[in-house]
């Protein structure tokens, strides 16, 4: 009944201070924000219209109950919402994906969270009254194999940041916001490279009969390579074998997350193919300033490197409905409809420009009245698909025509 209550405490502060919200927010953020009565009032309005039915009728309606009661006891959550003139949402992440997602080191802050939601999320609040606590988590107590975190469905957190909307099993246990980014976590594929550089499996193979790896609790999920297309032949892919999830120490110490346990896979022959994000080998490249590394940095090292790996397949964009999100909650909570018209209004402030260029991921925001044209960077080689690439496998993103050829059907 804790995450009961702290549903209902979260609907009834946010719909009672929506009109102290409204006065703080035509005093607030004038300069930056550039915030207008009209616009005020429509994002007041949405909040107002996302929550207002479900505060009708509390201390009698026990809606939610019977669903409540069939969830697991995950021990009892911490106050995810704070009784008072403002609401109050606590939002997860963990440190090991940046720019999205890390934990910054001094000066900058005394090794707090950090990351492009962190911030999004914390200027999101100014601009629209309520208050934020962005708390550390593994990402399995979000999105754990197949199915939701614990933490995340027994009521933790209000949601987790910064998660792709993907297509397939995700929607059938969470909700999510709108997008802070434009359509901008491609998948892609990567194999092992042989002793001369070249991939042991050739862009033109469709995988039929290949081992492959998922990254357990990220996107893309394991469902979705089904319905990724090979962009070297024009044809889907078909006839793999998806592994198991691979084993991996639950407490996610640094060198030991999800994508370092997937890569160990590749590396060591269990598997010939691993399906991730396109961009990880970049996101997870050594000597990052202000970042603090949470995955095994000599293996990652290896990337583009004889007897090392790299990419076979990138750009690939049919396992995501949406980019990247600023929150992703337990289905039915109503975050999403909570903070979508917040997110409306945020996308077109001076703030939300300045973080894209702080976190260097401009090329996927959305353009307003402040983005400078020529500040927008050219296209990413993980962000084109394979045919596009002008790229060799030295730099870690191979051409359809590299490798072995694909074996003789039959």
């Amino acid at each position: 009944m804790v995450a009961l209550r702290l549903l209902f405490t979260f609907q009834l502060a946010a719909a009672s201070s929506e009109m102290q919200n409204e006065s703080c927010l035509l005093q607030a953020k004038v300069g930056r924000h550039k915030v207008n009565k009209d616009n005020v009032h429509k994002t007041t309005y949405g909040v107002k219209r996302a929550l207002g039915s479900r505060t009708k009728g509390y201390g009698n309606h026990r809606w939610g109950d019977e669903h409540h009661e069939k969830q697991e006891a995950a021990g009892a959550p911490m106050n995810a919402v704070f009784p008072g003139d403002r609401p109050h949402i606590i939002m997860a992440q963990d440190i090991d994906w940046p720019p999205y997602a890390f934990m910054s080191v001094p000066p900058d802050s005394d090794f707090d969270v950090a990351g492009l939601g962190h911030d999004m999320i914390q200027a999101m609040g100014e601009l629209c009254g309520f208050d934020v606590t962005v708390v550390q988590t593994n990402w399995g107590q979000c999105w754990d194999n197949g199915r939701i975190g614990s933490s995340l469905l027994n009521g933790v957190y209000n949601g987790c940041m910064t998660y792709t909307h993907t297509v397939g099993m995700r929607n059938r246990f969470v909700e999510f916001s709108d997008a802070i980014l434009q359509q901008n976590k491609p998948a892609g594929l990567l194999t092992r490279l042989d002793a001369n550089g070249n991939p042991v499996i050739s862009g033109n193979n469709n995988l039929e009969g290949v081992n492959v790896v998922d990254v357990t609790g990220w996107a893309p999920t394991p469902d979705t390579l089904a319905v990724a297309t090979n962009d070297c032949t024009g044809e889907r892919f078909n006839g793999f074998h998806m592994l198991d999830p691979v084993p991996c120490p639950a407490d996610g110490s640094a060198g030991n997350g999800p994508n370092d346990c997937a890569l160990n896979a590749l590396m060591d022959g269990r598997a010939d193919a691993a399906w991730l994000y396109a961009d990880q080998g970049y996101n997870y490249r050594p000597d990052q300033p202000g970042i603090t590394p949470e995955w095994d940095t000599a293996l990652w090292s290896r990337f583009g490197q004889p007897n090392g790996f790299a990419y076979i397949h990138t750009g690939m964009l049919e396992h995501t409905y949406n980019g990247t999100t600023i929150a992703m909650g337990k289905k039915g909570s109503g975050i999403a409809d909570f903070l979508n018209p917040c997110i409306a209004q945020f996308l077109q402030t001076e703030q939300y420009n300045e973080l894209c260029l702080k976190h260097h991921v401009e090329g996927s925001c959305f353009p307003n009245e402040f983005t400078d044209p020529g500040l927008v960077s050219s296209p990413k080689d993980y962000e084109l698909s394979t045919p596009e690439l002008t790229t060799t496998c030295a730099d870690g993103y191979c051409p359809c025509s590299a490798g072995l050829p694909a074996p003789a059907s039959g």
